[in-house]
């Protein structure tokens, strides 16, 4: 399939990083999702082969190239699993926070390694009383001397067990007037004193992605680590929703074609009543369906990513797509398993795991009633 947006070397680039992936991903995916965990090792490989951040200046490690790339990369891991999500997240939502909004000591002190793979990053946000509503949120960064001093708690952090390096939202000014304006972004590096980890936290899928709880202990941060300016947190993070929602998007796209591949790929293999299930006219239609919807998903998903890559905003139509790609990737899951018969509803099928992994996707980075509140917003409602 060819995009708006990639030319030859972004094809060549998917060669390389598939046969990667064959070697290095697929053979131990299994294994990664009954461990619960996916090894600092991948991370390390993927940094070494130049996976890890692809759009950070040579100075720094990288390679430059324009976010084509960092696509190519989130649509090859989305078909190996979506457990691999944790990666696009340091790549294309942590990093760029770094690269856009810090000093250049704070460049040079942590981008090398977030390319090398040596420095694994997460983002805290959401809290256990405040999700959507982070204007709420009840971590607070107290200023003493040349430190700030952290209390609070963070829960669904992906990346939470092996992050070395967390950009934490955190209010600075309880009572600032409206509350939004009260928030900084601070990084919090692994073995600050006061920063520790809860649970590793049980999922229904993507079990090997790993999620925690983070915890702020009169945590002790030096005030050098505070990320862009104080009380512009909020607007920084509403700035970078924009690429986040983008990549949600990209895959939920991608496992919606990979669940109808391997759906055509079944119904002709299973027989019933002495012919392959893809012959009856009621799989053939419901295929056909879906196959329509995928099309036209992606014909919009494209020129979205050629927009934002031209450095439009397209924040309305982003918010678009993220409900509506994962909306539709699960459709596509309930409709795929339901073909799959029963079989669907083993484990050793990979639509079942792919039922279970994609419902997230309509919850994170943004509820989808969220979303659907912006576009309303935007559009004068």
């Amino acid at each position: 399939m060819s995009h708006l947006y990639l030319n030859e070397d972004h094809m060549i680039f998917r060669k390389a990083l598939r046969k990667f992936l064959e070697k290095e991903a697929i053979p131990y995916y299994d294994q990664w999702e009954e461990d619960r965990l996916i090894p600092r090792s991948f991370w390390k490989k993927m940094g070494e082969q130049g996976y890890l951040c692809p759009q950070v200046d040579e100075k720094y490690g990288g390679a430059n190239v324009d976010w084509g790339f960092s696509v190519v990369i989130n649509e090859e891991l989305e078909r190996v699993g979506s457990s691999l999500v944790g990666i696009g997240l340091h790549n294309d939502i942590v990093v760029p926070y770094i690269e856009s909004y810090g000093t250049e000591e704070q460049k040079s002190r942590w981008l090398p390694g977030c390319v090398s793979g040596d420095i694994i990053s997460a983002i805290a946000m959401t809290e256990p009383g405040a999700g959507s509503d982070l204007a709420n949120i009840q971590t607070s960064a107290v200023r003493d001397g040349d430190d700030f001093v952290i209390n609070g708690q963070k829960t669904f952090i992906t990346n939470g067990i092996h992050a070395d390096l967390v950009l934490v939202a955190c209010k600075t000014d309880p009572k600032a007037v409206p509350k939004y304006k009260g928030i900084s972004l601070i990084m919090v590096e692994r073995g600050a004193p006061g920063f520790s980890r809860g649970r590793k936290l049980n999922k229904i899928g993507l079990h090997s992605q790993d999620t925690a709880e983070l915890i702020f202990e009169d945590c002790r941060v030096p005030v050098k680590n505070l990320l862009g300016e104080e009380g512009e947190g909020f607007f920084y993070l509403m700035e970078k929703l924009q690429q986040e929602r983008l990549v949600v998007a990209i895959s939920a796209q991608v496992a919606a074609e990979e669940m109808l591949k391997m759906t055509i790929d079944y119904v002709k293999s299973r027989e019933a009543f002495g012919q392959p299930i893809s012959k009856f006219q009621n799989t053939q239609f419901k295929i056909v369906e879906m196959a329509t919807e995928i099309e036209v998903s992606r014909a919009f998903l494209d020129q979205l990513i050629s927009d934002h890559m031209s450095g439009k905003e397209i924040v309305n139509k982003v918010s678009m797509a993220k409900w509506w790609h994962t909306e539709m990737a699960k459709r596509v899951a309930a409709q795929c398993l339901q073909l799959h018969g029963g079989y669907g509803y083993m484990e050793e099928y990979a639509i079942a795991r792919r039922y279970r992994d994609i419902p997230v996707s309509a919850i994170y980075a943004g509820t989808n009633e969220i979303m659907k509140t912006i576009i309303a917003k935007n559009m004068g409602l």
